[in-house]
Order: C-alpha cells, then sequence, then structure tokens
C-alpha cells in the first residue's frame, strides 16, 4: 500500500487554479520533496494531503485513508510541520511538547519527550522559552511537537528556509535517522541541492509537475552538456553568451557561468570567440554532471518559451 495517492486532484481558488490535475504516489519509507518557485503549488498540495483545504476534484488517500471521509484517522497517523513557526514562545520546550502531545490525546508522553529530547540535541535546552531559541533550534523543537504522537507520515513545508548553513546540516542528519525508522517523509524545499538528497523528486511549476522521477534520472533528462565557466567578468560574458543563439542556456552561480551547449568541445570555440571579442579572458572550462538546478531552469525556460508561442 502506498504512503499517499493523488489521482487528478486539483485546487481552485476563485479563478485562480493553484494545484491543476496533479496525481503522484509516495511509496513508504521515502523521503520525497516537491519542488518549486513561490506560487508553484506545493504547499497547497500539502496542505489538502493534511486535509487543511479541501480539494476542488480529484482524489487524495493517506496510508489507504480516503483524505475527504476520513480525516481523523489521517490526522492520527500524520505530522505536520509548516512553513511559519507556529509554537508557543512563552511555553518553554518541555510545555511545548507537552501541548502537542496533550492535543493528540497521548497521555504516557515523558518517556517519547526525552527520546526526541536527545535525538534533538535539545535536552539541555528543555527550560528554555520557545522565543529565546535559534532558529535552528526553533525548527528542532517545531520537529519534536510533529514527532511526539510517533506518526507514520510527516509533512515538512521548507522546514530549513530561514536556517543558518549548521542547522541546515544537523536538521538533515535527524531526518536521514528518522528514514531508518521507516517513516515516510514528504517535503516542499526551495533549495535544490536539498532535493538531491531525497529519494524522489516532483518538480512544480503553475500548479502542475512537470517531471517526477529519481534525483539520478531527471539529471539525465537534459539533452546536451553542462559547462562550467570561470572568467574575469561574470556578469558580462553571462550577458553576451546569453544574447548569442548557439548558447542554449547561462546560468549564473557565484563566481562562475553553467551553460548548456549542444556539444561542448565542437562549440567552446565559438563560445571563447564571443568573450574574446569583448576582451574577456577564460580562466577555466570544464564539463560537469548536471544538477537538478539546470534541469530545473531548463524546463521553466522551456516552458516560457512554450508559452510565448502558444499564449
Amino acid at each position: 500500500m502506498s504512503a499517499l495517492v493523488l489521482t487528478a486532484v486539483t485546487k481552485k481558488f476563485g479563478s485562480l487554479t493553484a494545484v491543476n490535475s496533479v496525481t503522484l504516489s509516495v511509496e513508504p519509507g521515502e523521503m520525497f520533496a516537491l519542488v518549486g518557485p513561490d506560487g508553484s503549488g506545493k504547499t497547497t498540495v500539502i496542505r489538502m494531503l493534511c486535509g487543511i483545504t479541501v480539494a476542488t476534484s480529484g482524489e487524495l488517500s493517506v496510508l489507504g485513508y480516503d483524505v475527504r471521509t476520513k480525516i481523523k484517522e489521517v490526522r492520527k497517523r500524520i505530522g505536520y510541520l509548516s512553513q511559519k513557526f507556529s509554537l508557543y514562545g512563552d511555553l518553554t520546550i518541555d510545555e511545548n511538547i507537552e501541548f502537542f502531545a496533550e492535543i493528540h490525546g497521548i497521555k504516557k508522553y515523558e518517556a517519547r519527550r526525552t527520546e526526541l529530547l536527545d535525538f534533538m540535541r535539545l535536552t539541555q535546552f528543555r527550560d528554555r522559552l520557545a522565543d529565546k531559541l535559534s532558529g535552528g533550534m526553533k525548527q528542532k523543537l517545531a520537529l519534536a511537537c510533529t514527532l511526539i504522537h510517533a506518526p507514520q507520515v510527516i509533512f515538512l513545508d521548507e522546514p530549513t528556509t530561514g536556517v543558518d548553513p549548521v542547522s541546515r546540516r544537523d536538521f538533515w542528519k535527524i531526518l536521514s535517522s528518522l528514514l531508518k525508522s521507516g517513516i515516510t517523509i514528504i517535503m516542499t524545499t526551495p533549495y535544490l541541492d536539498e532535493a538531491e538528497r531525497c529519494t524522489r523528486v516532483a518538480l512544480m511549476s503553475e500548479g502542475k509537475i512537470m517531471l517526477c522521477d529519481t534525483p539520478q534520472n531527471i539529471k539525465r533528462v537534459l539533452k546536451g552538456d553542462v559547462v562550467e565557466i570561470v572568467c574575469s567578468n561574470i556578469r558580462r560574458s553571462f550577458s553576451l553568451l546569453k544574447a548569442d543563439a548557439r548558447v542554449r542556456e547561462v546560468q549564473a552561480f557565484g563566481d562562475r557561468l553553467n551553460i548548456v551547449l549542444n556539444d561542448a568541445q565542437r562549440d567552446m570555440p565559438i563560445v571563447q570567440a564571443i568573450l574574446d571579442g569583448a576582451g574577456i579572458a577564460i580562466d577555466q572550462w570544464r564539463v560537469v554532471t548536471p544538477s537538478l538546478e539546470n534541469v530545473f531552469i531548463s524546463l521553466m525556460t522551456e516552458q516560457s518559451i512554450h508559452h510565448e508561442v502558444h499564449p
């Protein structure tokens, strides 16, 4: 039995279609990522699966329970960590976990709370008010509250947004440990490097799933060669290469460019000539393995071109 199934699910808010006929399934024990820009529909998908908002049409089930008719059964078995920190700042770590245990009807929660605090490395801070915690510690506390009733499936909506890099790394270690216990994790994230750690990824745009597969298979979708270029003037180089039709795509990553060429060995002399003509020296270049970000930007570019041709 799949952990969750969506079949032709659509959600409309008035004239706006937030989710457009989405069909997907997630298997038990997976870490599944929904990735897309703001407004792509990924949070709405999570909220429908949790029963927070009702689908306009289509079917949703979690652990075999219909979300429309068996929402109480669904909620007993899931945990939800929202984008916004939604705990109580004037309660301590201990008190917040106790509050969520009582919401879920858990009577003897003390041992479970101690286990979670040890797991999250929050034991020494258990008497600290939530308002006095760092961003990373707040997210750990929120996850502990999400897990207090031992759910089989947890939904995490952009759990590491606004969290410092060290805390992000710690949070991911925690998620990896959770997977070993057999829990199913469905998350949204704006970070494509995080999505690469998931078993499968759904790339979303405008309420639709553009592509859903393992990170490895998604990377194989990109045709041609991705070339990383380090040169003396990134901004000027970006503009010049972007304007040349022989360069399929140009993406800037800090102090270097990623360009997509049909054939690197054949087309790089053209790139070098374009930059040489502007007095820009290429310090080094190499063909690199495509990242999810390369693929996602490529798909978004194709979608934009399609809309221009077929408005």
